[in-house]
């Protein structure tokens, strides 16, 4: 009964004061009050000091609130429309729908946030943001959130970020971003991640992250990747990665994997496909390269392998296909013009066509 009383108050005080009062008086008396340019007053509030329609720098109210500036505001619940810039406004709380024509700004700012310059926050924000140039939280950003030029967060970032140049965060990425130039982060990133240049992060990536130039991870990435001039992490990749140029990892590359050049990582499983070279020191599935492809001293090629040179210095297990294929050991099949296996007895080691080995 009490908020419905406040709430019946609130509008009709409201319907009252825009009938008799046009905007530019009720913008004129939030700036008079907000400046203390009227009997030094703090603020004008109607029908209480609580709630109902606030004209200046009011710190505690419910309901339509209207300043010049706001200072050191502790919580404000419905509408806040300012005109400038905040000041010493880090610990405000405001719920409700945030307008600035420069940029509104406090600790947490909850629900809707529109900024003719942008949108700030000490600490977080959430719901649904929209910066002209940018958008930023020392802390946290979650919602919707959309800056002409940028969206970033100190910490953590959630939801659905799109910046005209570029959209990042310190900490972890949850949800859709989108940056003209770049998205990255310094933690995780779970979602999708597209940069017009670049996309990466400096942990792992879970979903798909797109790149204009390159796509990549400090950890590991597991999912769709692509970078027109390449894809790569320090870690795992597993998924479905592709780079114009090429792919790699620090660790094991697993899946569907195509590089226009190259491809390559220690462990190499699934489907591989390369331009001029792919290996590994284990490779296991179907590889397939133009140019080269290599197993280094005391490595394993499991599968098939296609390419005009097949060099694997450990052993192969399966068959090749090449022009020239060289295995040290070899427990299959291979197929070629020229066909080495150096633990075959001599007379068997070169062979054209056809050669072949079993343990």
């Amino acid at each position: 009964m009490y908020y419905q009383f406040k709430i019946k108050n609130f509008i009709d005080c409201f319907n009252r004061l825009s009938n008799l009062l046009p905007l530019s008086l009720l913008l004129t008396l939030s700036i008079l009050f907000s400046t203390g340019g009227f009997l030094h007053a703090q603020s004008l509030d109607i029908p209480t000091s609580k709630y109902g329609i606030s004209f200046g720098n009011s710190k505690n109210f419910d309901g339509l609130r209207l300043n010049f500036q706001d200072k050191e505001v502790e919580k404000i619940n419905g509408i806040n429309f300012t005109i400038w810039k905040a000041k010493s406004n880090d610990d405000a709380v405001v719920n409700g729908i945030s307008l600035g024509l420069v940029m509104p700004g406090a600790g947490y700012l909850s629900g809707i946030q529109i900024g003719g310059v942008g949108v700030s926050a000490k600490k977080e924000i959430k719901g649904i943001t929209f910066g002209l140039l940018g958008a930023g939280a020392g802390e946290s950003i979650s919602g919707i959130s959309i800056g002409g030029l940028g969206i970033g967060s100190g910490g953590d970032m959630s939801g659905i970020a799109i910046g005209g140049f570029g959209a990042g965060c310190g900490g972890n990425l949850t949800g859709i971003a989108i940056g003209g130039f770049g998205v990255g982060c310094g933690g995780n990133v779970k979602g999708v991640v597209i940069g017009g240049f670049g996309a990466g992060c400096g942990g792992n990536i879970t979903g798909i992250a797109l790149g204009g130039f390159g796509a990549g991870a400090g950890g590991n990435i597991t999912g769709l990747t692509f970078g027109i001039f390449g894809a790569g992490c320090g870690g795992n990749m597993t998924g479905i990665n592709i780079g114009g140029f090429g792919v790699g990892c620090g660790g094991e590359l697993k899946g569907i994997t195509i590089g226009g050049l190259g491809a390559g990582a220690p462990i190499v499983k699934g489907l591989t496909i390369a331009g001029i070279a792919a290996g590994g020191q284990e490779v296991k599935g179907i590889t397939i390269a133009l140019g080269m492809i290599k197993v280094g001293n005391e490595g394993n090629l499991k599968g098939f392998s296609a390419s005009a040179f097949n060099q694997i210095k450990g052993k192969q297990t399966g068959v090749s296909l090449g022009i020239v294929n060289y295995a040290r050991q070899l427990n299959g099949f291979q197929f070629g013009l020229i066909n080495y296996v150096r633990d075959n007895p001599k007379y068997l080691r070169i062979l054209p066509i056809l050669n072949f080995h079993f343990d």
